[in-house]
């Protein structure tokens, strides 16, 4: 029997992650001079400004389209859904999120490919039994509908079923993977024995036959090609290890249109702006800066930066936070963030110190507070990462809720910011001694070379993921005492209903991060493992197994240049390229 691979995607849970996928909000690197303008604005203390009302109209125009405006109120009236509502229709719902979960549709999306597969659906079970939001995605409709539609789900928990051809592009449509934050792709090819041998009891014993087939698509087809299809729909959902870049003085990153937001709104004579100075960075290369002049006068006290809003929104759900690279002036500013298109609207804050010099400032999404004019609203929903539709830099004589920043001070400023897949052609290697799929790889079409090319595409995306290659597979109960190990010589059975647990738990454990291992059982092949029913094995405590196994990244058991390397890290890409060069 073909052994498979099954890949587990996940985001981070907090900014001190493992594999911290953080987004970078890289206002990067400047230093030097304040604008002369923003000099000019320096007034005497008591001194009343003439409030500028050319600034007012200008401001309000610049963040509020007109026309965007009159739009919006014509849909309203009409009663016309976004797109997103009108497009969510697509998605069947199975099991119904419980009443007792009035959040629930706003939950993160745990998607399962291969979800009617032997481990598919075990591993559709356990997610719903964790009260989890899941989307199965299945080629076929009826199916998935007779073997996922009878599951029970705990608290919160739903089912959600997509019916589309991971083979085929064209059926991955945007709306099936909106909201998605994690991925466990149990898809694999179907192999069966050939006509006469028909004892399927020992198949799934996971008893060694000699006569297998390939049925329906190709290994390439499936293995590769749907790996590929399926991570260019969803990569974005899942975020990058490395962050993403929200703005980069070098023009990168969504966020490109910045105009100032000042205290003219309430009649205030603060000014500031944002620009980019060449030369001027850390690295000697381009930098952003917010630099202004801000006084108290008019009863104003602040100056910000602001994007225009971004369409569509940021989502950045799959990230802790934000990370800003700037060089501090001693002063305490703010960051806020809007997750609705309004103009003057409730906007979720983070006031942060800031230290003379160059420093990292990291921002989680957990800390911002809902504010509306400088008052904290507890009631108001928590910041929504899925739906950022403007960032705003703030430097403020006040705080919230009456307090005052106590270093502030009036005058210019300037914020300088800115299993089995990798056997089979291996130097020195027994076939005869190996598993059949080891064995057949030719016969069964490239199976382990088109699983092991699926494998790299992986570990080539940028997200966050963990491959786990079980052993033979059976049919066998869960509770089985397992092994883990690196450069993919493992060999055994393994229960479906362990491998399952397995994957779940992965979604969950920063120590499995970016890794690639193989899953076995220490029970013999010929004997048949049985549990008491009345005496169950205890749970497993998943973190700590996974952090005994001691997994390192970059093992991948696969040959390069001719050398098997064995449990010894996989060089990374960037040395690749320069040895052969």
């Amino acid at each position: 029997m073909a052994p498979i691979s099954l890949s587990v995607v996940r985001t981070t849970s907090n900014l001190h992650a493992a594999c911290p996928g953080r987004t970078q909000l890289l206002t990067k690197h400047t230093q030097g001079r304040t604008a002369r303008a923003a000099r000019d604005l320096i007034v005497r203390a008591g001194e009343r400004q003439p409030w500028d009302f050319g600034r007012f109209v200008s401001t309000v125009t610049y963040f509020n389209n007109p026309a965007e405006v009159i739009q919006n109120i014509v849909k309203s009236m009409l009663g016309q859904g976004s797109a997103a509502e009108q497009q969510e229709s697509a998605i069947i719902t199975l099991i119904a999120p419980s009443q007792a979960s009035s959040t629930t549709n706003k939950q993160p999306v745990v998607m399962v490919t291969g979800a009617t597969g032997g481990v598919g659906r075990r591993v559709v079970a356990l997610l719903l039994s964790k009260g989890l939001r899941v989307r199965a995605l299945a080629r076929d409709g009826d199916k998935a509908r007779s073997l996922l539609g009878g599951l029970r789900a705990a608290a919160g928990g739903s089912l959600e079923l997509v019916v589309a051809d991971i083979t085929q592009r064209p059926t991955l449509l945007p709306e099936f993977f909106r909201g998605v934050r994690a991925l466990v792709s149990c898809t694999a090819v179907k192999v069966q024995p050939k006509e006469g041998d028909a004892d399927r009891s020992k198949y799934f014993q996971g008893i060694k036959f000699y006569d297998p087939m390939v049925v329906g698509d190709t290994p390439e087809t499936v293995e590769l090609r749907g790996m590929v299809n399926v991570l260019d729909a969803v990569k974005e959902q899942l975020g990058s290890s490395d962050g993403k870049v929200v703005w980069a003085a070098d023009g990168s990153g969504v966020a490109t249109s910045w105009g100032s937001l000042d205290d003219v709104v309430m009649g205030g004579a603060s000014s500031s702006g944002f620009f980019v100075q060449q030369g001027a960075g850390e690295d000697g290369g381009p930098a952003g800066v917010f630099a202004g002049n801000i006084t108290s006068a008019n009863n104003g006290g602040f100056a910000s930066v602001r994007t225009r809003n971004l369409d569509p929104p940021l989502d950045l759900q799959a990230y802790a936070g934000l990370e800003l690279r700037i060089k501090g002036d001693g002063q305490r500013y703010k960051l806020i963030i809007r997750c609705d298109p309004g103009w003057d609207s409730v906007g979720h804050t983070l006031s942060f110190p800031t230290q003379p010099g160059w420093q990292t400032v990291r921002l989680s999404f957990s800390e911002f507070l809902p504010v509306f004019r400088a008052k904290t609203m507890r009631n108001a929903d928590p910041i929504n990462p899925q739906s950022i539709y403007s960032i705003q830099l703030m430097l403020s004589k006040f705080e919230s809720d009456g307090a005052l920043n106590d270093t502030f001070r009036e005058g210019s400023f300037e914020l300088p910011s800115c299993a089995s897949v990798t056997r089979p052609g291996r130097p020195g290697i027994n076939v005869d001694e190996e598993p059949p799929a080891v064995r057949m790889n030719e016969m069964l079409g490239g199976i382990l070379d088109f699983k092991l090319a699926a494998e790299d595409e992986l570990r080539g995306s940028g997200v966050p993921f963990a491959i786990v290659r079980p052993v033979a597979l059976t049919e066998e109960p869960g509770g089985m005492p397992l092994k883990f190990d690196q450069g993919d010589t493992l060999r055994g059975k393994v229960s479906r209903e362990d491998v399952a647990e397995l994957c779940v738990a992965l979604l969950d454990q920063p120590a499995a991060v970016n890794t690639t291992f193989e899953v076995g059982s220490t029970v013999p092949f010929s004997q048949p493992w049985t549990v008491d029913v009345a005496n169950p094995p205890p749970p497993r405590d998943w973190t700590a197994v996974i952090q005994g196994a001691g997994l390192k990244q970059r093992v991948t058991g696969k040959t390069v240049d001719g050398r098997y390397l064995g449990k010894d890290p996989e060089p990374e890409r960037s040395k690749q390229l320069a040895n052969k060069a």
